[in-house]
């Protein structure tokens, strides 16, 4: 039987919120599913809430909302508090994306979030 985890894209107009969403769709009230793209692709690879079989499957329902929430301005956001914190060898990289994002170009957090959906499971994600 397919496990489905469901998100609502109504309430994730953050990555916080996203954070919170995931955690709680998969592990209940309170929830942890990764509070960072690095322990989100780990928690999707299973073993950490997911079933270990390959019999999952995650629905984003509303997904159109979250995608115009967690676009350049979001991302923008993301960038400037990585860029606070992150190792001096990073910083220019990480100044040129904020940049773009400021300027409504490159990726955004929605996006970052889909490639790690589709690199850890493929045909997993239903967006609805």
């Amino acid at each position: 039987m397919t496990t489905t985890y469901v998100l609502d894209g109504n309430r994730i107009l953050t990555l916080e919120d996203f954070w919170r969403e995931i955690g709680e769709a998969v592990n209940g009230p309170g929830g942890y599913f990764g509070k960072s793209l690095d322990a989100f692709s780990d928690c999707l690879r299973g073993g950490f809430g997911t079933p270990e079989e390959d019999d999952f499957k995650v629905e984003w329902h509303g997904h159109d909302r979250s995608r115009q929430a967690l676009g350049h301005a979001e991302t923008a956001r993301q960038l400037e508090t990585q860029l606070g914190r992150c190792h001096f060898t990073n910083r220019d990289r990480i100044a040129e994306e904020l940049a773009a994002a400021r300027s409504g170009r490159g990726g955004t957090v929605f996006d970052w979030l889909i490639e790690i959906f589709e690199d850890e499971t493929p045909g997993k994600l239903v967006l609805c």
